[in-house]
């Protein structure tokens, strides 16, 4: 049995939510066709575009990532602190680049008198938008629903593009949010259809390595602000160099199968997080697979299953095991 949105997503547990979309019957629609040999490979462009202009309307910030040719994967950061900070104005404007809204809402937007027995209404209604704007389901929807529209008028064809719903975990802690982001940045390295997370095509770890040539991070993706500290700016709570130096040389690992090429004192990220390096290859390349629902260590995972009123933590073995 499928278990309701609202009982995955909890933003009094964390921000971080991991998201995964696969195409339908896990073809290759947005890659290459096995059978005809034909490339849907543009796809994985639009994918990538929609989602990022979508992080620009939405309270909704990209951490990682992966774009491939049968599947997505995603890491994601709901920014409810500055959605509750958005005036009627601009939550009517952001909202009204996604849809049309209301007559009052039109009306607002263009400057005409509200009379006060309409006000009440018109500001509940801001409210409902505020919500959806930093809204995990809400954004996934109009993700796979414009490609899934768009591929369908090329195909000259109706029907699903993507399997039923999209499957979302959330991540509770420090480290599941770096192991996850691993595990998405290094999805092509794993796939072997990329020798460097640098030069794998759409996705996050290579705007990341491209920018930070120039000293810099990408405009539209979730900045790295460095090691947690009294006053924290919004952002990952990582080093961007440390998490980098970490990426290229597990994807050396995943690659040539040495798992020596990563030691621990060695490594600023791994001694943070209390993860030996077997742990993390393990993490890096199975971590869909090893856990089924919310991520993190048992004290926060336990929380998390209170606040939520689920009754069994899942996958507490691995994460005990694991992240420790």
């Amino acid at each position: 049995m499928t278990t309701a949105r609202k009982q995955l997503i909890s933003l009094a547990d964390t921000p971080y939510y991991h998201c995964i979309s696969r195409c339908v019957r896990r073809a290759f629609l947005c890659g290459e066709d096995k059978n005809t040999g034909q490339s849907y490979d543009h796809r994985r462009g639009w994918v990538e575009d929609k989602m990022l202009a979508l992080s620009q309307v939405f309270a909704i910030d990209v951490c990682a990532y992966a774009i491939m040719s049968n599947h997505t994967h995603m890491v994601l950061f709901v920014d409810e602190a500055m959605a509750t900070t958005w005036t009627t104005s601009e939550v009517i404007e952001r909202w009204h680049q996604l849809f049309k809204g209301t007559l009052l809402t039109q009306q607002y937007c263009r400057g005409e008198e509200i009379p006060d027995y309409l006000m009440t209404s018109l500001l509940e209604t801001v409210e409902v938008y505020r919500n959806r704007l930093m809204n995990i389901s809400w954004f996934m929807r109009l993700l796979n629903q414009s490609i899934a529209i768009q591929a369908n008028q090329e195909d000259n064809c109706t029907g699903h593009f993507w399997e039923g719903r999209f499957k979302s975990q959330a991540l509770l802690d420090e480290a599941a949010l770096a192991a996850c982001m691993a595990y998405v940045d290094l999805n092509p390295v794993r796939a072997k259809i990329a020798k460097t997370p640098e030069s794998s095509a759409h996705t996050s770890v290579k705007e990341r390595a491209a920018k930070a040539k120039k000293g810099k991070q990408p405009s539209m993706l979730l900045p790295f602000v460095g090691n947690p500290r009294k006053v924290m700016p919004k952002g990952l709570p990582f080093e961007l160099t440390d998490y980098l130096e970490l990426i290229e040389l597990t994807g050396r690992c995943i690659r040539e199968d040495k798992v020596g090429y990563i030691k621990q004192n060695q490594l600023a990220l791994l001694t943070r997080l209390n993860i030996n390096p077997e742990n993390w290859l393990t993490l890096s390349k199975e971590f869909r697979k090893l856990f089924h629902g919310a991520v993190g260590h048992g004290d926060v995972l336990s929380d998390y299953c209170e606040h939520k009123g689920l009754k069994r933590r899942a996958s507490v073995t691995c994460c005990d095991k694991l992240l420790a």
